[in-house]
């Protein structure tokens, strides 16, 4: 797939993997984010090439991030997403956002997942809906909350 590039101003979002600093994203997903904390760095690497990645980034320097995991035809599910503290307040997530969506190799995707505990709003503004209730019953989760704290997983 060939690298998308947008531009805004002194920012920048592409999903060239070799602009990503992963100890960036591993230390915000491991220590500041509420659903991946104690990820192992080994973990963020394969979830990263597994993953088509938007990079965000002020002066070269990575910002924000946010990782699709998609067929590219029919699914994608939304993870990941994150702006550094010192550069919210901006529209930079509501501009990255804008940016996933606008991927010419999305467009004609059928459905879009995200979990949030705290960000509706931002997603609402992107067009995003909440599960209606005639649906709920349809989806079905494994969930393992301490994976990363197995014994080999430190």
């Amino acid at each position: 797939m060939a690298t998308y590039e947008v531009r805004n101003e002194m920012y920048a979002i592409t999903t060239d993997t070799s602009k990503l600093d992963v100890n960036v994203i591993h230390q915000y997903l491991s220590e500041e984010s509420y659903w991946a904390q104690g990820m192992p760095r080994d973990v963020v690497e394969k979830s990263i090439d597994n993953s088509l990645c938007f990079g965000l980034y002020y002066n070269d320097a990575q910002v924000g991030f946010a990782r699709l995991i998609t067929d590219c035809a029919t699914f994608a599910y939304l993870a990941d997403v994150f702006i550094l503290h010192e550069h919210r307040g901006k529209g930079l997530s509501k501009w990255l956002m804008e940016a996933i969506q606008a991927h010419p190799e999305l467009q004609n995707l059928r459905r879009w997942l995200l979990t949030t505990k705290d960000a509706h709003g931002l997603y609402e503004q992107a067009g995003w809906t909440k599960v209606p209730d005639d649906y709920i019953y349809r989806f079905m989760m494994r969930h393992n909350p301490d994976v990363y704290k197995k014994p080999g997983n430190e």
